[in-house]
């Protein structure tokens, strides 16, 4: 009878369709399962000379020392920008400021309502989150966002809301900030929400998005992280807070690291760290910051160390050659087979060095200085104070309001940039030929 109704080959054919569509299914499983996660660690105001792996005896980051030992090392890198907001959307779109035209912390109404008048700018631009989500990628924003909702730069699930400012006083900060609102309560309050976001996605590829507000000011951690420093003589009274935040920070790292090895998560992840600017503190007052640091095109405001990490697919080992920031979304565009997704990026793919594979090109290194607060949206020449170049071991330094006094400085020889060679006849070349390296780059032209 059941013949009748429905023909053997009728019932093979379906039989065979379903085993191919589970077959289908369990392949597509395997291979999201085969796709690395992206965990990237972003640590707020921090000079690139403030780590142990970096060299500083003085400063205790164990965590992070350990997770440089198991990377790929790369201490020359770059910002694009010496100032979060700008800094934070280039990492999230590896685009230069000119380029997504968030080159401002404030927008020109920064209160109230108005404050978010901005946030269409990233929702018009590819961002990591949006375009891991063709691979099948769900992400995760926490900590510092400056763009309003989490959604508005295609994160699926995050903190950070917008407009929820009533977060700021349990924070120890006097006034309201957009910069993140429930989200700033990670690594300094909780980590609870990175757990649940594992426990409920930490059997699909994910992005985790862990950008606190550390070792930021306020530098009111707890006496556990300040003694080791009021101890040691050698360290200064002007940087105790500041260190002290600093291991604060690493701690957090540490809890976020034990998160993933007991969910089993660490081998298939790949591992991102970068800073979002430098930050020293003011030899007059250690609450503020040294002028020639954060909102600076010096070196103390735009090097930060970048670290790559990828069990059993990145070898630990130090790269010399330059890097900036915006090769880190090209990097895990390739990391998930995104290729195509690349284009238009001015960043490289740094896995086949990290591999072992190739070396770096020798690239220039470019960022850029604009003022804190707009005065107009979408016009970034009108707001641009300085651009630099670092091409081997010289930078120049342009200043929009003295264009006939430009700075060149040898950061190998001279990091604290204190002594300008462009006056001396020997470098005129070196000063025009890197000059011709910023037109170049300011005007989005291709090699």
């Amino acid at each position: 009878m059941f013949t009748h109704r429905f023909p053997v080959h009728w019932v093979l054919m379906v039989a065979a369709v379903g085993f191919a569509a589970g077959a289908w299914a369990e392949r597509a499983a395997a291979e999201r399962r085969a796709r690395p996660n992206f965990v990237w660690i972003i640590a707020d105001d921090q000079a690139y000379t403030d780590f142990g792996f970096m060299g500083n005896h003085l400063v205790q980051t164990p965590h992070l020392d350990r997770l440089a030992e198991q990377s790929a090392r790369f201490p020359r890198g770059y910002l694009p920008a010496s100032v979060c907001r700008p800094s934070l959307a280039s990492l999230l779109t590896g685009l230069y400021q000119h380029q997504h035209q968030i080159h401002f912390n404030h927008p020109p109404h920064k209160l109230g309502a108005a404050r978010h008048e901005a946030d269409y700018l990233i929702r018009r631009v590819r961002t990591l989150p949006r375009m891991l989500k063709r691979a099948g990628y769900t992400s995760f924003q926490t900590g510092k966002f400056w763009e309003g909702h989490y959604r508005n730069a295609g994160f699926d699930e995050g903190m950070t809301l917008g407009g929820e400012h009533w977060i700021m006083p349990a924070l120890g900060w006097r006034k309201a900030h957009g910069n993140g609102d429930a989200g700033l309560l990670i690594g300094r309050r909780t980590m609870q929400p990175i757990a649940d976001f594992l426990d409920c996605h930490g059997e699909e590829p994910f992005f985790l998005w862990y950008a606190p507000v550390l070792p930021h000011t306020p530098h009111n951690v707890a006496e556990k992280y300040l003694k080791p420093y009021r101890d040691n003589p050698e360290v200064p009274e002007l940087m105790v807070r500041y260190y002290a935040s600093i291991t604060r920070f690493d701690d957090t790292v540490g809890q976020l690291m034990s998160m993933l090895r007991q969910r089993h998560l660490v081998r298939n992840t790949l591992f991102v760290f970068v800073v979002d600017n430098g930050w020293l503190p003011n030899p007059s007052d250690p609450s503020r910051l040294d002028p020639r640091t954060k909102t600076s095109p010096y070196e103390f405001g735009v090097r930060t160390p970048v670290l790559l990490r990828w069990d059993g697919h990145i070898k630990p080992a130090t790269h010399r050659e330059l890097v900036s920031s915006l090769d880190l979304v090209p990097t895990t565009l390739a990391a998930a087979g995104l290729d195509a997704q690349r284009r238009g990026l001015p960043g490289i793919n740094l896995l086949p060095a990290a591999r072992g594979e190739a070396p770096l090109p020798e690239r220039p290194m470019f960022g850029a200085t604009f003022r804190h607060q707009a005065a107009e949206l979408e016009r970034p020449e009108r707001e641009v104070l300085t651009r630099w170049v670092r091409s081997g071991e010289l930078k120049l330094i342009e200043r929009v309001d003295h264009p006939d006094e430009p700075w060149l400085f040898n950061v190998v020889e001279d990091p604290h940039e204190r002594h300008n060679l462009a006056a001396k006849p020997d470098y005129s070349e070196e000063v025009a030929q890197r000059h011709r390296l910023l037109q170049r780059w300011w005007a989005l032209e291709q090699e």
